[in-house]
């Protein structure tokens, strides 16, 4: 099946699916809903990853997540797509948690366990420079985004690694398309000061 089409109006088939799932789940099939999280725990997962950063609640966060659904499936209505709804579910989640570990707001959004082993020179690598700087760039952009207001990353996030339309970001975020166009204006701009030493 093809992914999804943010541009199109009408209901996909996958949405189609999501819903028929959803009405299986609402009536208590658990096979159903395990379909469901197997779907969808990479968006969830991968956008609790991204605005949180700290890799030991990400798994809980997003099991929460998929708790939530389980316990709405009777009362969820498919007015919007499934995956809006979903994702409306993780950014209350999310931001809870936000506000809850204010204190460590500035830990780095991605931790690389692996990330002290890179080899800083590699004589058999005639130019590991380009790939330490992509490193170091991808990290100096995580941090970058890590320091954004909540709405202004997820935003970001929805738009840059899930591909999501302005409209469907702003269903997300209940926001309007000219607010959510105005908040990832204002998140790009930070994103450059931040990131000015990388792009001048």
């Amino acid at each position: 099946m093809s992914g999804n089409d943010p541009g199109n109006p009408g209901r996909s088939d996958e949405d189609a699916e999501d819903v028929r799932l959803m009405k299986l789940v609402s009536h208590g099939d658990t096979s159903a809903f395990e379909t469901l999280v197997e779907r969808h725990q990479s968006l969830v997962g991968g956008t609790v990853a991204h605005m949180l950063g700290s890799n030991s609640d990400v798994e809980d966060i997003a099991q929460q997540v998929f708790i939530r659904v389980w316990k709405s499936a009777r009362r969820y209505v498919p007015r919007a797509k499934f995956t809006t709804w979903l994702l409306k579910i993780t950014r209350n989640l999310v931001f809870n948690e936000l506000r809850r570990s204010k204190r460590h707001a500035h830990v780095p959004l991605q931790t690389n366990p692996g990330a002290e082993e890179f080899p800083v020179k590699d004589e058999v690598n005639p130019a590991p420079d380009a790939s330490l700087l992509e490193t170091e760039l991808q990290q100096a952009i995580d941090d970058a985004i890590a320091q954004l207001p909540e709405s202004q990353r997820m935003a970001l996030i929805l738009r840059r690694y899930e591909q999501l339309s302005y409209e469907e970001i702003s269903e997300v975020l209940d926001l309007s398309v000219p607010a959510v166009k105005s908040v990832l204006f204002r998140a790009r701009t930070e994103l450059r000061s931040r990131l000015s030493r990388y792009l001048g």
